[in-house]
């Protein structure tokens, strides 16, 4: 593949200065992994559930209230913010973190799923994607290289390479092209990186192909990074499709480093995903669920529209500790709800974020004990059976 990192010399992100990761216990009975992932704006108990923020915001919360659900990190990102409000703004109001006023850790996704997912809208080259933006139509190019600058200007702690997802499903070939390409560009990431206080996260690429996934782990492991990033699913494919890939590709990354499942985070995938060595999740599920009115429960997702909860006393989570849980009923979020109110789904949204925060949290004290096996057992039927 031409590509000199892979075969002359590994090459290291100055970021391990600035970065530690320390796997601290491995669960006797699955091999589900608990770690301490320290950062320049804080450490990071692993394994853990990131809320996204798209543009900078988590939807319908503000920081104070993502900070009282026990996040200790969350995403942003950069196509969007490149976008809207641009990213040279954002770096004149010092970064992220001062810009949105969070000051835990932040990760950025490079635009690569973003611009790839906009298929009548955009052309993929060597040199890089062009692209019109939907909304307005206008043309924009992003390069590796325009991808490391815009996520260096926006200032988050951990960034993401620019990759080409491949669609589900996809013919060999298609998917070979898109791996190799994403390892050719990964080399151009790390050549544009400058920051040694941001660490840049590698993509196992691969699509649904066992002999690519592991070419494409192979290959990013030739970097010295402060963690890796799986890709490439939960882009349509069946659950026991994704199950098995992110099974089958966790084991092939460092032992020593934080594995990023990107784009994936119910709390079954959580279970499925922990159980299969992964350390950190993102999804916007919690925010875009409650918006539609439903919440997480140990018995499955419910939905407050539901005409049981018209009079029910009840918090939406028995022994939940959350905002809405502590302070509201059932009944009354449902009546925000059906009155249309914003406020239903500021409620919902915190119940959810903090749901997986802490299912995260008891995953991880489940894997500190040794019975993460048992744990996995008690409540994965549970969850479905909604």
């Amino acid at each position: 593949m031409g590509n000199k990192s892979v075969n002359n010399y590994i090459k290291r992100d100055k970021a391990h200065d600035y970065f530690n990761y320390e796997l601290i216990h491995t669960c006797k009975q699955t091999g589900a992994r608990a770690g301490i992932f320290d950062t320049p704006h804080g450490t990071i108990l692993t394994p853990i559930f990131m809320p996204v923020g798209t543009n900078s915001a988590v939807k319908a919360l503000v920081s104070d209230q993502i900070m009282d659900t026990g996040a200790q990190i969350m995403l942003a990102n950069s196509y969007h913010l490149y976008l809207r409000a641009g990213t040279k703004l954002i770096k004149q109001f010092g970064g992220i973190h001062s810009w949105m006023n969070w000051h835990k850790p932040v990760l950025t996704d490079s635009g690569g799923f973003q611009v790839f997912s906009l298929a009548h809208l955009r052309k993929i080259t060597e040199d890089g994607v062009e692209f019109r933006d939907p909304k307005d139509g206008k043309k924009h190019f992003i390069s590796p290289e325009v991808s490391m600058e815009i996520q260096q200007d926006i200032g988050a702690d951990i960034i993401m390479a620019f990759d080409e997802c491949a669609p589900y499903p996809c013919d060999y070939q298609t998917a070979k092209a898109a791996m190799e390409r994403t390892h050719r560009w990964l080399d151009r990431c790390f050549e544009s990186k400058t920051n040694p206080r941001q660490a840049l996260f590698p993509i196992v690429q691969g699509a649904f192909y066992d002999d690519l996934r592991k070419e494409s782990a192979r290959v990013i492991s030739t970097y010295d990074t402060v963690g890796y990033a799986i890709g490439g699913v939960s882009v349509g494919e069946p659950a026991d499709v994704k199950n098995y890939f992110v099974k089958f590709t966790a084991p092939l990354l460092p032992n020593d480093k934080p594995r990023y499942l990107m784009g994936v985070g119910t709390p079954e995938d959580l279970l499925d995903g922990i159980k299969n060595g992964i350390d950190m999740f993102d999804c916007v599920l919690p925010t875009r669920n409650a918006r539609h009115g439903s919440f997480f429960t140990w018995d499955g997702k419910k939905n407050i529209k539901n005409k049981q909860f018209w009079d029910d006393d009840k918090p939406l989570v028995e022994g939940c500790t959350c905002y809405a849980c502590r302070n509201h009923s059932r009944a009354y979020i449902r009546h925000l709800f059906r009155c249309q109110e914003a406020t239903a789904a500021t409620l919902l949204s915190i119940h959810n974020i903090q749901f997986l925060v802490e299912f995260s949290q008891k995953c991880r004290q489940a894997i500190l004990e040794d019975r993460f096996g048992d744990f996995y057992q008690e409540h994965y039927d549970r969850l479905l059976s909604n």
